[in-house]
């Protein structure tokens, strides 16, 4: 058992702080993905009526990493946003904020910033 003055999970009030942080984070987020799904629909309905050849061919070849790259950062932030989603469960059963590595619990200021992680710094830096 944990000596009683180290906590072995965050207090209902903490996970309410944390939750909401996550669903901003997660609003955020999807609104970004929705205007780089916009930006790839969009993409895909441009480009067929310039008829000059060589200027035509470097500009398909922008346009197409142009939505390689869009493709890239919207692959990332749907991830993303699963990872937001997967903590918002762990929220709900209470085992948010403990470290998967350690059993011990996330620093706040880590959690804070980065609302998704399971793992505390000490097991992070031992993945290096």
């Amino acid at each position: 058992m944990a000596n009683n003055n180290e906590k072995t999970r965050y207090s209902d009030s903490e996970l309410q702080e944390f939750k909401d942080i996550i669903l901003e984070k997660l609003r955020i987020a999807k609104e970004e993905l929705s205007s780089l799904t916009a930006t790839l629909n969009n993409s895909n309905a441009n480009g067929t009526d310039d008829t000059a050849g060589t200027y035509k061919t470097l500009e398909d070849g922008s346009a197409t990493l142009e939505k390689e790259q869009t493709n890239q950062l919207a692959a990332r932030q749907k991830k993303f946003i699963d990872n937001l989603e997967a903590a918002l469960v762990r929220i709900e059963n209470k085992t948010y904020g403990i470290c998967r590595e350690t059993g011990k619990l996330i620093q706040k200021e880590r959690l804070k910033a980065v609302p998704h992680t399971t793992l505390s710094i000490e097991a992070k830096n031992k993945q290096y």
